[in-house]
């Protein structure tokens, strides 16, 4: 089971997630998206909670709204963490989490910890946690296959990347053989290359022996 909400309006059209318990959660780790952005209580036990950015946007792109409808979401869904105020929430992109065979269920760490960020939630806000509830749906989502759709998406979308340069490549190779044809036929028009009809008198002939010559 996964829980999905719906952050303020203001804030945008985001989706926040976050797994039934611990063994939820493994398949979040396992099957999340390079858009998600990792959500959990600093040192405590928490939800895991996940938030969907749009495509092409970053960490850096959160709104001090939505970070703050996460954290408090993340505070909330905290058995310790929901009584504790003054308390840090971490948040992270999902492909930063680090999962090895050692660890409990649930338990992550980080690949690169420069990555990490924190933000401290002063208390609970029940209009905002009250707010995100109301929005609350219950889903049994298959993430493999939804996983493996996204992929097969990025793969399509990369081959039309790829079909486009090589045809903006091919226009540009005809175009700049084009321009050296016209560069080459007008060298072959210069001055210096072309007979008039002075110099035609010049020589001495007249136009009757010119003719008279060519045949």
């Amino acid at each position: 089971m996964v829980y999905y909400f719906k952050a303020r309006p203001e804030a945008g059209d985001y989706v926040i997630y976050m797994g039934l318990d611990k063994h939820e959660n493994e398949d979040l780790i396992k099957y999340g998206l390079p858009e998600d952005i990792w959500f959990h209580v600093d040192k405590l036990s928490s939800a895991h909670v996940y938030l969907r950015m749009q495509k092409g946007q970053t960490m850096e792109g959160i709104s001090a709204e939505l970070l703050e409808d996460c954290a408090q979401l993340v505070k909330a869904n905290s058995i310790q963490g929901n009584k504790i105020n003054n308390l840090d929430v971490v948040y992270t992109p999902w492909y930063n989490l680090r999962k090895v065979p050692s660890m409990d269920v649930g338990q992550v760490g980080f690949h690169n910890p420069k990555l990490v960020r924190t933000v401290r939630v002063e208390k609970r806000v029940n209009e905002i946690v009250n707010r995100l509830n109301k929005t609350k749906v219950e889903r049994t989502p298959d993430l493999k296959a939804e996983r493996e759709q996204y992929n097969a998406a990025e793969r399509a979308e990369r081959k039309a990347q790829t079909r486009d340069k090589k045809r903006r490549e091919e226009i540009e190779r005809l175009e700049k053989e084009r321009q050296a044809e016209i560069r080459s036929y007008k060298g072959l028009m210069v001055s210096q290359k072309m007979t008039s009809n002075k110099d035609v008198a010049s020589k001495g002939k007249s136009l009757q022996e010119l003719e008279e010559d060519f045949m």
